[in-house]
């Protein structure tokens, strides 16, 4: 007998979705995660404290430091508690926030980071992973160190974004319109990056359109779907990466002001010393450090900052099931362990003096 299948031939939608799990909505996570008024206090004095340094009202460099992904909150910790000693021994001249990167963009596939993934394991417990991450700046921003973070899911800012005091936007995300939108309504500063190719412009475009006022759809904090209007976000800049060769030079910095004066923007640079621009060779940070701390002591103002990809211990390992991790090494990208950071950022911080000497005289 033949038997003919019972299956809906007629069904279009959702026919690749494997399943639909519920999201816990924003609200419920800060009512059980609250931040309190201390944390409030030090997000809004280090946003603003960004933002002066933007505008060149501060002439500390802002300084970007801390592991490529977060994946362990007691080794987040750790070095929460190194960083906080010397970003308070050179808070004259540095002014530090730490990295704690829980999203990753993956070129292919891969382990997509804390929010996705918290047990490393395929699980993908992203209410687990949201919750994991709030804890983690609620902590790290007790300490008194502000933090900073990639946006890359459009969704995850309603959960940890009033504890972020600068954000970026990813070289690969950059020229995402709505990236772009969720930048200009984030009340933080924002970084972008230039894009993977080493394209200054689509950078600048973007900080353009971020200042701008636009619509769009989202979720608000209680999960509910609606439409958002935004003000324009003043406060964005431009991130020096590389791109197919380093973009780190006087000749790049020069380059790079060029077409931000043509696009009518302030010439405000970062400088990132890791990914391109340091050929993925993680202590070439520190060669990449020293030449942008030569231009800062130069008496070059336009740049404002670096980001340092920076841990506990330095290189990078494999997630691999059953076998156990080092402790304080990144599983994603290479980074300088925390012995060879402190050099780096007191050779900033002295660049900074340096610079502030010249201008006075």
């Amino acid at each position: 007998m033949n038997i003919t299948s019972t299956q809906d031939t007629t069904r279009i939608d959702d026919v690749r979705i494997a399943a639909v799990r519920p999201l816990l909505t924003p609200a419920l996570l800060q009512e059980w995660l609250p931040a309190q008024d201390a944390h409030l206090a030090l997000v809004r004095e280090s946003r603003a404290a960004v933002a002066r340094v933007l505008a060149g009202q501060d002439d500390r460099l802002l300084v970007i430091v801390g592991p490529c992904s977060i994946h362990d909150h007691e080794q987040a910790m750790a070095y929460a508690r190194l960083l906080k000693v010397q970003a308070d021994a050179l808070a004259d001249d540095v002014l530090v926030v730490m990295r704690v990167y829980f999203e990753k963009p993956r070129t292919t596939v891969g382990w997509k980071g804390y929010i996705n993934d918290p047990h490393l394991d395929g699980s993908f417990a992203i209410n687990e992973g949201l919750e994991k991450a709030r804890a983690l700046l609620l902590d790290v921003v007790g300490l008194g160190l502000p933090v900073g973070t990639e946006f890359l899911d459009l969704l995850s800012p309603q959960f940890i974004s009033d504890l972020v005091s600068w954000g970026a936007i990813g070289a690969r995300t950059t020229e995402s319109q709505s990236h772009r939108q969720l930048a200009s309504g984030l009340s933080c500063p924002v970084g972008f990056k230039n894009g993977t190719d080493g394209s200054v412009k689509i950078a600048a475009d973007a900080v353009m359109a971020a200042a701008a006022p636009h619509a769009f759809m989202g979720m608000t904090k209680m999960g509910q779907a609606a439409i958002f209007e935004t003000r324009g976000n003043p406060d964005c800049h431009l991130i020096l990466r590389g791109g197919k060769q380093p973009n780190y030079s006087a000749a790049d910095v020069q380059a790079a002001c060029d077409v931000l004066r043509g696009a009518g923007l302030r010439e405000a640079v970062m400088v990132d010393v890791s990914h391109a621009n340091s050929s993925k060779q993680h202590r070439k940070q520190i060669e990449v450090a020293q030449d942008v701390a030569v231009q800062v002591a130069g008496g070059d103002a336009r740049i404002i900052g670096l980001m340092i990809e920076s841990h506990l211990n330095e290189g990078r390992q494999d997630i691999v099931a059953g076998q156990a991790l080092a402790r304080g090494v990144s599983v994603t990208d290479a980074c300088i362990g925390f012995e060879q950071t402190v050099p780096v950022l007191e050779a900033l911080a002295a660049a900074v003096r340096t610079r502030r000497a010249a201008h006075r005289a």
